[in-house]
């Protein structure tokens, strides 16, 4: 039986973790381009001034400091330059004709710290991809399909704010022309910056061949498609992991004969576009584009006290707070408290279980936090990794959750519980259902650098969301460099942005915030103000002072502590911002 932890508001802040400046993706090698599904084959370049050959910049737009440079250059006489400030991260874009239902494939080379190429107005998910930083020139690539009536559409390239200056070169943009090129709009349609990391690998072989090693040692999102040699090689199956030694095996198949070639002789993989990571069959009312995810306190502490079959009909998600740690290191283990169970008048495993069960009748979702304020749960090293993978994918297959929620606020490792996660994912049973949810400070997410923000960047094929708690921390800088107080508006959009131009997808980034006064020591916002931050978020509208430049219409929805605290202060939460949410396009 869990021990009873003590009553106690939404965890609070942190010392913030120190993290390596690398961040665990790979840059691509020189002539291997990752492709989505259906890639097209070589086509003439749809980009106007490419190379900026031209020595002017014209037909792009830059939103400052763009310029055409004489060096560094990757080939021929001009480069592109830009200089990134505290407020702007130097985008430059070119619109470019297209056809509909169509593939594409986006690659540029770049120098410099923090280097983004995308494209927006796709019709579809439009895609990004990135560079940490690595001396000289780099390619970048994406791919995308066009939608049934996209007929144009925006490339773009950027640094980051504050970042050192950046160079871009040798654009292409292949697949079916378009028409005329309409004009380029500067960067007001900024698109939203996510990059993502899936295979850029250069496979051998053909028919049922098994990936060399380099390639088999890096989780991959289903239906992977890479492009090498003029073949189409896709990934049917896989076994996931993120470190070499795990024997993490792929199947490729491809339309040439068998065997022949051989792998890139110094092999890398790129971070670029992938899959949404939404779980197939996502909760949520409405069309369950946006999802409200509300913690359920397996203890006691002044709130109102609920069976989980209690929990307003509006939540999606509901965690589950919170599985305990063993004596063995990244061990995890769960019980009904028995606090709460005398509360209840007697509530057993039995009937958790069968309340489980209950609320997936009615369509929501039912995971196992790790951590809170309290969590002692530690995974450094393989040994804790493996133990708190099997650990959890037994507590889910026992009780019959649909994932896990990692709020640990302790301390964490983002190479090694990123392996923990992989696994687990793998082990759990629930496939493309497992739901993957974290619920970071907001020290932990100011920067792509924090071990937190690389964890989530790490696990972007298998996250479902990040919901940051915007409470319990005073003031912090949001992504345009200035300072905004707690408790406000702005605070929400301006730190929310900072992810979405950071890495994650706009469906993996939530507004975590408390339900009342008495849920956390500060921080409290109206519901109705959490219902402007994401309508500005989504749409740019009902925005405090603070605008971004971007809009992310997919935004992943909201968080409270708790949905006891919600169900004492009468429902707030769920009736205002979860109906919001669901009436959400």
């Amino acid at each position: 039986m869990a021990s009873v932890p003590p009553p106690r508001p939404r965890p609070r802040r942190r010392t913030l973790v120190a993290a390596g400046a690398a961040i665990s993706v790979v840059l691509a090698t020189v002539g291997v381009v990752a492709a989505t599904t259906g890639a097209q084959a070589a086509a003439a370049n749809l980009v106007q001034n490419p190379g900026f050959e031209s020595g002017a910049l014209s037909p792009w737009s830059c939103t400052s400091g763009g310029a055409v440079v004489t060096s560094p250059v990757h080939s021929g006489s001009y480069a592109l330059q830009a200089t990134p400030s505290g407020s702007d991260d130097a985008q430059c874009s070119q619109t470019v004709s297209v056809q509909p239902s169509s593939n594409y494939t986006l690659s540029a080379w770049v120098d410099g710290s923090y280097v983004y190429l995308g494209d927006t107005g796709t019709g579809t998910s439009d895609t990004s991809t990135w560079t940490p930083g690595t001396s000289g020139y780099q390619q970048l690539s994406t791919s995308f399909t066009t939608g049934a009536s996209t007929t144009s559409l925006t490339i773009w390239v950027h640094g980051w704010y504050g970042q050192p200056v950046y160079e871009a070169d040798d654009f292409s943009l292949t697949g079916p022309g378009g028409g005329p090129s309409p004009s380029t709009s500067p960067s007001s349609s900024s698109p939203s910056t996510s990059p993502t990391p899936s295979p850029s690998s250069s496979p051998t072989g053909s028919g049922s061949c098994t990936a060399p090693a380099w390639v088999s040692t890096t989780a991959y999102n289903g239906g992977a498609v890479v492009s090498y040699g003029g073949h189409q090689w896709t990934a049917k199956w896989w076994t996931q992991g993120d470190v070499p030694g795990n024997n993490a095996q792929n199947v490729w198949t491809d339309d040439g004969p068998c065997g022949g070639g051989s792998p890139s002789p110094s092999p890398s993989h790129s971070p670029s576009s992938s899959p949404s990571a939404s779980p197939s069959g996502s909760p949520g009312g409405g069309n369950g584009k946006h999802v409200l995810t509300g913690y359920w306190q397996d203890f006691t502490n002044g709130a109102t006290v609920q069976r989980l079959t209690d929990v307003n009909s509006e939540y999606d998600i509901i965690a589950v707070a919170f599985a305990n740690a063993t004596g063995t290191a990244g061990q995890i283990s769960f019980a009904v408290d028995s606090g709460l169970s005398s509360a209840l008048g007697g509530y057993s495993d039995a009937q958790f279980k069968a309340d489980i069960a209950t609320m997936h009748s009615r369509g929501k979702k039912v995971i196992l936090s790790v951590g809170g304020q309290n969590g002692t749960i530690t995974v450094s090293d393989s040994t804790s990794a493996s133990n708190f993978a099997s650990s959890a994918a037994s507590i889910i297959q026992n009780y019959g959750f649909d994932g896990i929620d990692i709020d640990l606020e302790n301390g964490i490792n983002a190479t090694y519980m990123a392996q923990a996660l992989h696994s687990l994912a793998s082990q759990s049973g629930l496939g493309s259902g497992f739901i993957l949810t974290m619920a970071p400070q907001t020290t932990d997410m100011q920067n792509t650098s924090d071990a937190y923000f690389q964890l989530a960047l790490n696990v972007k094929d298998i996250l479902t969301i990040v919901n940051m708690q915007y409470y319990n921390s005073g003031s912090m800088v949001g992504c345009d460099g200035n300072v905004y107080s707690e408790g406000t508006e702005d605070f929400l959009t301006a730190l929310a942005c900072i992810q979405l131009k950071g890495g994650l997808n706009p469906s993996q980034v939530g507004l975590g915030v408390p339900a009342s006064t008495s849920a956390a020591g500060s921080g409290y916002v109206s519901p109705s103000v959490v219902d402007n931050a994401l309508d500005c978020l989504a749409s740019g509208t009902n925005c405090g002072t603070f605008k971004p430049g971007s809009t992310w219409p997919g935004i992943g929805g909201a968080m409270t502590w708790s949905t006891n605290w919600d169900a004492s202060a009468g429902n707030q939460i769920a009736n205002t911002i979860g109906a919001h949410l669901h009436a959400m396009p």
